[in-house]
């Protein structure tokens, strides 16, 4: 799978808009940094990808299994050591209108961690960086 992204920061502090396709995201940071605050910060950004690719995995192995729940909600708490070098992602998955037993529900802990951007956190990452100046 690749995926490309652009951010552009003009000079606006902190002020980016994201592109991914016809897709677009703002970013910022919040006004104690020196941001706006109009958009997520990139911290929130990376909470948000995993949020949202847990509950969008979740609801294809429920489709599949013809599991119903009229929602399903997940809350990423991701916090960092002082020193900046381990950080901690809590999630919380709940469900709406569902009726899961607990064979269900154990099995769905395990979906979770299925997802790809769970797969990308806790696996192997390299970052290249070249400068076109």
């Amino acid at each position: 799978m690749n995926v490309t992204v652009k951010a552009v920061l003009g000079t606006e502090l902190y002020y980016t808009e994201v592109t991914a396709g016809s897709n677009v995201l703002i970013t910022d940071e919040p006004a104690d940094l020196g941001g706006q605050n109009k958009g997520f910060n990139p911290f929130e950004v990376l909470a948000t990808s995993l949020a949202s690719c847990t509950a969008a995995t979740l609801r294809m192995y429920m489709d599949r299994k013809k599991w119903e729940a009229e929602k399903i909600v997940v809350e990423i708490e991701m916090t960092r050591d002082t020193t900046g070098t381990k950080t901690t992602f809590n999630r919380k998955v709940s469900f709406e209108g569902a009726l899961l037993d607990a064979d269900m529900q154990k099995r769905l802990a395990i979906i979770a961690d299925k997802c790809p951007v769970h797969k990308v956190l806790t696996g192997e990452v390299t970052i290249n960086t070249e400068l076109a100046v």
